[in-house]
């Protein structure tokens, strides 16, 4: 088969696979599928892939954002003849087997949506407009900003209120990104703005974290959760449960059973949606938006389409009527499948369906605290925090980023001595 050049890509006896995001699923796939069987091309609309459990240390000046992301043309040119474009993808049309992109188009013979999610705001523009959230590195940027350029207005703003105002921390959403960022937030107000920001009476800063449901971390043990709750009230943080936002100006945060908290200080954590490709709403999924697929990742409908991570949601696996968990692991797991699968298709063997390997669930809460849930075990305190630093270590893309990594979390355990806290690009809020 022949193809027109599109997007620059050279002509290819070989079946064309195209991956739509360069994610944990689609990084994952590319290094798993041969290029000896397949012409294949990536396409993202960033030309890096972010480790996004990290992205809280980002914004609290913890890490570089270099430390969490990697260039993708780094990872690509390992592979030999695999191609990669920068562009975003516009429209899918599966009847034509056309992608169409702000770059240009470009025809595939299998292509795989890998775009993970986005922030999920419930259809409350006015919270979508007023809030940070923490789904990318621009966005950890944003609120690192936000943080520091708050604290700076409060030392020259003599209106107690609006003092308090710019004091207040708000943290909506008590899963893993809302109890770490939480506790980091906790760690900072006692160890390094204390210091640092002599002329404010730290005391008055207050860390919030909002909760709808009747516990933190849902997804983990009963005793993860409680041991949470018990180290963040500890660290000083207000954990407010079975509560939630109804509303938020920018200044005032509006809650649903408990008394408006003043605030210029809004991170949205409290649940994502997924990102599908425009072309296939056919076989999306209402309310969470990802695309339903059979046990093989076929998107439904389209058997030249596929879908992985927080975009899918394989309807045959009775253990998980809902959907796979939209983290890492299920994205990588599936990636791996898929690519057997692939191999199995050329050659003409029966495909062999996906079936979920839960290795647990961990969270940090801060300098020697964290939770862990493994195969039907818990255990928490430090131990469980060093677990948490190897895990996150080793899922990081690229040896430099992993070394860089470990030498900023030494520095940072040794005298909390960060030179991150630099207002870089100031953050402009939407008021």
């Amino acid at each position: 088969m022949t193809y027109q050049k599109s997007l620059n890509i050279p002509n290819s006896e070989l079946p064309r696979l195209v991956v739509i995001g360069g994610g944990f699923a689609g990084i994952r796939l590319i290094k798993e599928v041969s290029d000896r069987d397949f012409q294949i091309v990536l396409i993202d609309r960033n030309n890096y892939h972010s480790f996004q459990p990290l992205l809280y240390q980002v914004a609290t000046g913890g890490l570089e954002p270099d430390s969490i992301a990697y260039p993708l043309r780094k990872y690509v040119k390992r592979f030999g003849k695999l191609f990669f474009r920068l562009a975003d993808v516009e429209k899918i049309d599966p009847e034509q087997k056309i992608l169409y992109t702000s770059e240009g188009d470009l025809s595939y013979d299998y292509a795989v949506v890998a775009t993970g999610a986005r922030t999920n705001f419930f259809g409350n523009s006015q919270l979508e407009h007023f809030t940070v959230g923490m789904k990318s590195i621009p966005e950890a940027l944003n609120l690192r900003s936000l943080i520091l350029q708050n604290l700076e207005k409060a030392i020259v703003t003599l209106d107690p209120t609006k003092r308090q105002a710019l004091m207040n921390f708000v943290i909506v959403g008590g899963g893993p990104t809302g109890v770490e960022l939480s506790g980091a937030l906790a760690e900072l107000k006692k160890f390094v703005f204390r210091q640092e920001y002599h002329d404010l009476k730290m005391s008055d800063m207050q860390v919030f974290l909002i909760e709808g449901a009747p516990k933190l971390l849902g997804g983990m043990s009963e005793k993860a959760s409680q041991k949470t709750l018990a180290m963040l009230t500890g660290m000083g943080v207000k954990v407010m449960l079975n509560c939630r936002i109804n509303d938020y100006d920018g200044v005032k945060v509006e809650l649903e059973n408990a008394n408006p908290i003043p605030s210029n200080n809004v991170i949205w954590a409290a649940g994502v949606k997924a990102a599908p490709v425009p072309g296939l709403e056919a076989a999306v999924h209402q309310p969470s938006g990802r695309l339903l697929t059979n046990a093989f990742s076929q998107v439904k409908g389209f058997d030249t389409c596929f879908a992985l991570g927080d975009v899918a949601l394989i309807e045959d696996d009775a253990d998980y009527p809902r959907g796979h968990p939209q983290v890492a692991p299920a994205a990588i797991q599936q990636a791996e499948l898929l690519a057997q699968n692939f191999k199995n298709l050329l050659q003409e063997k029966p495909l062999k369906p996906f079936k979920y390997r839960d290795k647990g669930s961990m969270a940090t809460i801060g300098r020697k605290k964290a939770v862990v849930d493994i195969s039907g075990l818990y255990f928490s305190g430090t131990f469980a925090w060093f677990v948490w630093l190897f895990v996150h270590l080793m899922s990081i893309v690229g040896f430099k980023n992993r070394l860089a990594t470990l030498l900023q979390w030494f520095n940072n355990y040794l005298n909390f001595n960060s030179a991150l806290r630099l207002i870089i690009r100031p953050y402009k809020r939407n008021i």
